[in-house]
């Protein structure tokens, strides 16, 4: 088989490859990352909606009109898979969007942590804090949010 065939054979069959294992390696990742938030809120489920509007800077409060604030994780995979499927952006664009909005005047960059521990001790001792750790992470003193 020549180089061109090999090439065009790649190029028909690793879409269909990708789009056939996209979902389960979404649903796998999903399952690793869970969000967790202070006791003070009241809900003990959040929509995708919902997420992606307070991590955006759409909202501030949650449908049962619990207010929070959203932290983030500086950087890693808990913090690129949370964003890509709860948020729908990458890293970039998530911190461009916010970004925008500071030097707009229109809201306040959330809260960077460095690590997972220190993001459950944060969203522990913080009214209204709602965040994100590895499902591996231990997480006691916060409140597991269920994503429907």
């Amino acid at each position: 088989m020549s180089v061109h065939s090999k090439t065009l054979l790649a190029q028909r069959f690793l879409p269909l490859i990708f789009a056939i294992l996209s979902p389960l390696v979404g649903r796998s990742a999903c399952g690793q990352v869970v969000v967790i938030a202070n006791a003070s809120v009241k809900s003990a489920d959040v929509s995708n909606a919902d997420l992606r509007d307070v991590f955006t800077g759409t909202s501030s409060s949650l449908k049962d009109g619990s207010h929070v604030t959203p932290v983030l994780l500086k950087q890693g995979m808990v913090n690129d898979s949370f964003l890509t499927l709860y948020v729908g952006k990458s890293d970039t664009a998530f911190r461009a969007n916010w970004r925008s909005l500071l030097f707009s005047g229109q809201g306040v960059m959330p809260r960077t942590l460095d690590s997972e521990v220190a993001m459950v001790e944060y969203v522990a001792h913080t009214p209204g804090a709602i965040g994100y750790v590895s499902r591996a992470t231990p997480h006691e003193g916060v409140k597991v949010l269920a994503v429907r």
